[in-house]
Protein backbone atom coordinates (compact mmCIF):
# COMPACT_ATOMS: atom_id res chain seq x y z
CA UNK A 1 0.00 0.00 0.00
CA UNK A 2 0.98 3.43 -0.66
CA UNK A 3 1.61 5.76 2.56
CA UNK A 4 -1.00 8.50 3.22
CA UNK A 5 0.45 11.89 2.81
CA UNK A 6 -0.51 15.01 4.39
CA UNK A 7 -2.91 16.90 4.44
CA UNK A 8 -4.93 13.88 5.41
CA UNK A 9 -8.39 14.35 4.02
CA UNK A 10 -11.29 11.79 3.73
CA UNK A 11 -14.98 10.72 4.38
CA UNK A 12 -16.76 8.41 6.97
CA UNK A 13 -19.43 6.13 6.62
CA UNK A 14 -21.55 6.36 9.61
CA UNK A 15 -23.37 2.86 10.22
CA UNK A 16 -25.15 3.44 13.44
CA UNK A 17 -26.32 6.83 14.87
CA UNK A 18 -23.13 7.85 16.69
CA UNK A 19 -19.27 7.79 15.99
CA UNK A 20 -16.61 5.33 16.82
CA UNK A 21 -13.44 5.57 18.86
CA UNK A 22 -11.71 3.28 15.85
CA UNK A 23 -12.59 3.32 12.27
CA UNK A 24 -10.16 0.87 10.27
CA UNK A 25 -8.28 1.92 6.83
CA UNK A 26 -7.07 3.17 5.11
CA UNK A 27 -4.33 0.73 4.13
CA UNK A 28 -2.88 -0.79 7.39
CA UNK A 29 -3.52 2.18 9.37
CA UNK A 30 -6.77 3.69 11.20
CA UNK A 31 -8.31 6.25 12.59
CA UNK A 32 -9.12 6.97 16.23
CA UNK A 33 -10.71 9.77 17.98
CA UNK A 34 -9.21 12.11 19.88
CA UNK A 35 -10.39 10.88 23.52
CA UNK A 36 -8.75 7.89 22.11
CA UNK A 37 -5.77 10.05 20.95
CA UNK A 38 -5.46 11.72 24.33
CA UNK A 39 -5.87 8.71 26.96
CA UNK A 40 -3.49 6.80 25.10
CA UNK A 41 -1.00 9.14 25.24
CA UNK A 42 -1.99 10.09 28.66
CA UNK A 43 -1.64 6.38 30.16
CA UNK A 44 1.68 5.85 28.20
CA UNK A 45 0.93 3.38 25.60
CA UNK A 46 2.95 1.99 22.87
CA UNK A 47 3.03 0.74 19.18
CA UNK A 48 1.34 4.06 17.89
CA UNK A 49 4.28 5.99 17.33
CA UNK A 50 2.43 9.27 15.41
CA UNK A 51 -0.90 11.00 15.61
CA UNK A 52 -1.57 12.64 12.41
CA UNK A 53 -4.78 14.69 12.43
CA UNK A 54 -7.32 14.04 9.70
CA UNK A 55 -9.86 16.50 7.86
CA UNK A 56 -13.42 14.43 7.89
CA UNK A 57 -14.80 16.32 4.40
CA UNK A 58 -18.31 14.07 4.42
CA UNK A 59 -19.70 11.62 6.67
CA UNK A 60 -22.11 9.18 4.19
CA UNK A 61 -25.11 7.06 5.88
CA UNK A 62 -26.20 9.29 8.74
CA UNK A 63 -29.18 8.36 10.84
CA UNK A 64 -31.04 10.82 12.20
CA UNK A 65 -29.63 11.64 15.77
CA UNK A 66 -28.07 14.31 17.44
CA UNK A 67 -24.70 12.75 18.43
CA UNK A 68 -24.21 12.05 14.39
CA UNK A 69 -24.39 16.08 13.75
CA UNK A 70 -20.53 16.45 13.45
CA UNK A 71 -17.60 14.00 13.70
CA UNK A 72 -14.95 14.34 16.35
CA UNK A 73 -11.48 15.32 15.58
CA UNK A 74 -10.01 11.72 14.13
CA UNK A 75 -6.12 11.20 13.82
CA UNK A 76 -4.29 8.56 11.43
CA UNK A 77 -2.48 5.89 13.29
CA UNK A 78 -0.33 2.58 12.36
CA UNK A 79 0.92 0.25 14.64
CA UNK A 80 4.63 -0.50 14.70
CA UNK A 81 5.88 -3.72 12.75
CA UNK A 82 7.88 -5.12 15.19
CA UNK A 83 10.23 -8.35 16.57
CA UNK A 84 6.80 -10.17 17.76
CA UNK A 85 6.28 -13.27 15.63
CA UNK A 86 3.97 -16.03 14.91
CA UNK A 87 4.42 -19.13 16.49
CA UNK A 88 3.75 -21.40 13.42
CA UNK A 89 3.77 -24.82 15.46
CA UNK A 90 1.41 -23.23 17.98
CA UNK A 91 -0.70 -21.48 15.34
CA UNK A 92 -3.52 -22.80 12.87
CA UNK A 93 -2.69 -20.48 10.01
CA UNK A 94 -3.22 -22.03 6.23
CA UNK A 95 -0.74 -20.56 4.35
CA UNK A 96 -0.88 -20.98 0.38
CA UNK A 97 2.86 -21.46 0.20
CA UNK A 98 5.80 -21.96 2.85
CA UNK A 99 7.58 -19.23 4.22
CA UNK A 100 11.17 -18.08 2.32
CA UNK A 101 12.40 -15.01 4.57
CA UNK A 102 12.12 -15.81 8.32
CA UNK A 103 12.17 -11.62 9.22
CA UNK A 104 8.94 -10.87 7.12
CA UNK A 105 7.49 -14.10 7.23
CA UNK A 106 5.02 -12.94 4.67
CA UNK A 107 3.21 -15.67 2.41
CA UNK A 108 -0.68 -15.65 0.97
CA UNK A 109 -2.57 -16.56 4.11
CA UNK A 110 -5.52 -18.18 3.12
CA UNK A 111 -7.25 -19.30 6.63
CA UNK A 112 -6.52 -18.20 10.08
CA UNK A 113 -7.80 -20.17 13.18
CA UNK A 114 -6.15 -18.72 16.35
CA UNK A 115 -2.48 -18.10 16.20
CA UNK A 116 0.00 -17.89 19.45
CA UNK A 117 3.03 -15.70 19.09
CA UNK A 118 7.20 -17.04 19.31
CA UNK A 119 8.32 -16.83 23.30
CA UNK A 120 10.32 -13.83 23.47
CA UNK A 121 9.89 -12.22 20.14
CA UNK A 122 7.02 -9.54 21.59
CA UNK A 123 8.81 -6.23 22.74
CA UNK A 124 6.03 -5.66 24.91
CA UNK A 125 4.38 -2.83 22.08
CA UNK A 126 0.59 -2.53 22.97
CA UNK A 127 -0.59 -2.26 19.44
CA UNK A 128 2.00 -3.86 16.70
CA UNK A 129 1.51 -6.06 14.06
CA UNK A 130 3.01 -9.77 14.13
CA UNK A 131 5.83 -10.92 11.39
CA UNK A 132 4.03 -13.67 9.47
CA UNK A 133 0.23 -12.33 10.38
CA UNK A 134 -0.61 -9.79 7.64
CA UNK A 135 -2.89 -7.02 7.93
CA UNK A 136 -4.32 -7.63 11.68
CA UNK A 137 -3.40 -5.30 14.57
CA UNK A 138 -2.28 -7.54 17.80
CA UNK A 139 -2.62 -5.88 20.92
CA UNK A 140 -1.88 -6.18 24.64
CA UNK A 141 -3.62 -7.04 27.95
CA UNK A 142 -2.87 -3.54 28.83
CA UNK A 143 -4.15 -2.08 25.54
CA UNK A 144 -7.83 -4.09 26.32
CA UNK A 145 -7.80 -2.48 29.92
CA UNK A 146 -7.44 0.86 28.56
CA UNK A 147 -10.49 0.43 26.14
CA UNK A 148 -12.63 -1.26 28.55
CA UNK A 149 -11.66 1.34 30.78
CA UNK A 150 -12.57 4.07 28.73
CA UNK A 151 -15.31 3.26 27.24
CA UNK A 152 -13.86 3.04 23.80
CA UNK A 153 -16.18 2.94 21.03
CA UNK A 154 -16.25 0.09 17.57
CA UNK A 155 -13.50 -2.09 18.95
CA UNK A 156 -13.82 -5.69 18.85
CA UNK A 157 -11.14 -7.30 20.54
CA UNK A 158 -10.94 -10.96 20.20
CA UNK A 159 -8.09 -13.32 22.22
CA UNK A 160 -5.48 -14.36 19.59
CA UNK A 161 -6.39 -18.16 19.99
CA UNK A 162 -10.21 -17.57 18.96
CA UNK A 163 -9.34 -15.37 16.30
CA UNK A 164 -10.73 -16.91 13.09
CA UNK A 165 -10.21 -15.36 9.11
CA UNK A 166 -11.65 -17.48 6.85
CA UNK A 167 -13.37 -15.36 3.65
CA UNK A 168 -13.12 -18.15 1.52
CA UNK A 169 -14.92 -20.96 4.01
CA UNK A 170 -11.93 -23.54 3.53
CA UNK A 171 -11.94 -24.33 7.14
CA UNK A 172 -8.52 -24.87 9.70
CA UNK A 173 -5.44 -25.98 8.56
CA UNK A 174 -4.92 -29.92 8.69
CA UNK A 175 -2.11 -30.03 11.25
CA UNK A 176 -3.43 -29.41 14.62
CA UNK A 177 -0.47 -27.41 16.99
Amino acid sequence: MRTWLPPLRGELKLNGEGFGDYVRGPGSGALVSEQFAKAFRAEGLTGLPDFQPVEVVRVRGRRRSPLASSPPPYFHVTPVFGGAAVDESKSRIRRASPISCDWCRETNVETIHGFALEEGSWRGEDVFFARGLPGSAVVSARFVHFVERHALKNMLLIPTEDYIWDPLELGPPRHTP
